[in-house]
C-alpha cells in the first residue's frame, strides 16, 4: 500500500445508547477514532440520482481504504459510520482485502439528511 495516497482525513464514529434521568433511551453518535484514507468513486458511475416523493435525491457511492489497525480492524457496519468533508457516509460494507493485515477498504453510502 502506497503511504501518499492516505491524503484525505476521516472520523469514525460509534452509535451509543443513552439513558436519560428518567429512563428514555435515545441513540447518538460519537467521535472514536480519526484517521487518513484514500478515497475512490466519490461520484461519476457510482453516483446516480433517484427521485423519491418528487425530489431528486442523490446516492453516492464510495470506498474509503485506511491502513489496518487494531481500531480499524473492529469497525462493523451497524455499529460505525464515517464523516467526510462534514457529510455523513454509512458503512455498507467492510473488504479485509484477504486477511493480510495492511489494509481496510469499507463501502459507503451518503446518508439523507
Amino acid at each position: 500500500m502506497e503511504i501518499a495516497l492516505l491524503n484525505q482525513h476521516i472520523t469514525f464514529q460509534r452509535n451509543a445508547v443513552l439513558t436519560d434521568p428518567i429512563g428514555n433511551h435515545t441513540g447518538s453518535w460519537n467521535d472514536e477514532f480519526s484517521c487518513f484514507a484514500t478515497v475512490g468513486g466519490e461520484s461519476g458511475r457510482n453516483g446516480k440520482e433517484t427521485a423519491v416523493a418528487g425530489t431528486t435525491v442523490e446516492d453516492a457511492d464510495c470506498t474509503f481504504t485506511v491502513r489496518w489497525c487494531g481500531q480499524t480492524a473492529n469497525v462493523g457496519t451497524t455499529s460505525h459510520r464515517i464523516i467526510f468533508n462534514n457529510e455523513i457516509y454509512n458503512i455498507v460494507a467492510v473488504d479485509h482485502m484477504n486477511y493480510k493485515k495492511k489494509c481496510i477498504k469499507f463501502r459507503c453510502r451518503k446518508a439523507r439528511r
